[in-house]
């Protein structure tokens, strides 16, 4: 029997997860707010739901893609959510990068009633998410984790398991923050050398062969960032409030972390120049506006 598999949320993650599993074989619906959301997968093999309650009564294994913890628990804990209208044996598989407070309170709450729980954030963006090709790191008890697999498998290329409930959440904000700091680095790497007389192009290729790389420097600015194109469909706004994840759980532990401060704090104040909506590759426009600018 084909496993029913259903989608919460429908934008450029989720939209792209939903239609690589339907072309997997598996039963898609999905369930966003957006009517446009909705049409664009059912013409990639999704069957678009407009009552939240019905598809999550009617699926074996869900999938969210949500913007924050709150939409994560106010979906799996609030009125007319999966606490109330799941049922044993279902598996929620949460890709959203939430907290790990969070990713265990809905953990214990679903097992009480035999529901299976998987915090495991994704990277990769939209491209990854349509191919088929993101990686995921998987907080989830490994019972749970082996019945989820033939869907993780369909909708992921690489799939690290880092532990139990909210350990992948843990492990997605430390990576964010990280690739966060990198391309601040990079800006200023690139920045440097351009005023030293190395071509930015040339900086890269050269620091791509060195121990200074990093996926900013092999990914980011080459495909986003040199050409100026700034469309990795991840938003200034998505990773601010990743980096303020990372500001908070620094505070939950009582950790003094300059540099991720530093981050942090180049982040936020960047709001003053940088909207929201802008790619989130554009941070590098901080450090050098006339380089990395729209105009020269």
């Amino acid at each position: 029997m084909t496993t029913k598999v259903g989608v919460i949320g429908l934008g450029n993650m989720g939209g792209g997860m939903a239609a690589t599993l339907a072309r997997n074989g598996f039963d898609v619906s999905g369930f966003d707010l957006s009517e446009a959301a909705l049409e664009q997968v059912a013409a990639k093999g999704v069957k678009p739901v407009k009552d939240r309650a019905e598809l999550i009564r009617s699926v074996d294994v869900l999938v969210l893609s949500l913007p924050k913890a709150e939409h994560v628990e106010a979906v799996c804990l609030g009125a007319n959510g999966i606490l109330e209208l799941g049922h044993a044996g279902q598996i929620i598989i949460d890709t959203t990068t939430s907290t790990p407070v969070a990713s265990r309170k809905v953990a214990a709450a679903l097992a009480e009633k035999s529901i299976g729980f998987l915090d495991a954030p994704v990277s990769g963006g939209p491209a990854g998410a349509a191919a088929g090709s993101m990686t995921m790191v998987i907080g989830a008890e490994p019972g749970v984790l082996e019945r989820a697999m033939p869907v993780l498998e369909a909708m992921s290329g690489n799939r690290v398991h880092v532990g139990g409930y909210g350990t992948g959440n843990v492990v997605k904000i430390a990576n964010n923050l990280l690739a966060a700091a990198h391309l601040i680095t990079t800006a200023e790497a690139v920045s440097l050398a351009a005023k030293a007389g190395v071509a930015p192009e040339k900086l890269i290729e050269g620091l791509n062969a060195g121990s200074g790389r990093s996926a900013a420097s092999q990914v980011m600015f080459p495909t986003w960032v040199l050409n100026k194109a700034y469309n990795s469909g991840f938003t200034m706004g998505l990773m601010r409030k990743d980096v303020g994840l990372a500001s908070a759980l620094a505070g939950e532990l009582d950790l003094d972390l300059p540099v991720a401060s530093l981050v942090s704090q180049l982040w936020q104040s960047s709001r003053e120049t940088l909207a929201d909506g802008e790619d989130f590759n554009c941070i590098v426009m901080r450090t050098d506006a006339k380089l990395f600018g729209h105009e020269e």
